[in-house]
């Protein structure tokens, strides 16, 4: 494990007793349904030197269907992107593609904009 992933907690480094094993903290986050996300979706191109990306934002749960749903939108749309914090980027003009597919599928998503 590198030093950079290893959470302490309590701040003990090191312990001199043989038997002793540090708690790690689990998180458990739980994805609510689709009903309850309130997705929008953005249309931008700051700081992307004039390049058109689509954004996705306020998903919240956790971060591995946060990628399921990346994955689907880049499949769906054909081009690449990222997810990160509860917002995902798709390249390129994909907004009404991306609408339609999310309210298909159950999502609370809106346009948000211009």
């Amino acid at each position: 494990m590198s030093k950079r992933n290893r959470k302490f907690s309590g701040g003990i480094i090191f312990s001199t007793n043989p038997d002793y094993e540090y708690e790690e903290e689990k998180e458990n986050i739980e994805t609510p349904p689709p009903s309850q996300q309130k997705l929008k979706v953005w249309l931008d191109k700051k700081q992307r030197k004039g390049k058109v990306v689509t954004l996705v934002t306020n998903f919240s749960g956790h971060p591995d269907d946060l990628k399921d749903l990346e994955k689907s939108l880049k499949n769906l749309c054909g081009a690449g992107g990222s997810s990160k914090d509860g917002e995902i980027l798709i390249q390129g003009d994909c907004r009404e593609k991306i609408l339609s597919w999310l309210l298909s599928k159950g999502y609370n998503a809106v346009k948000a904009g211009g």
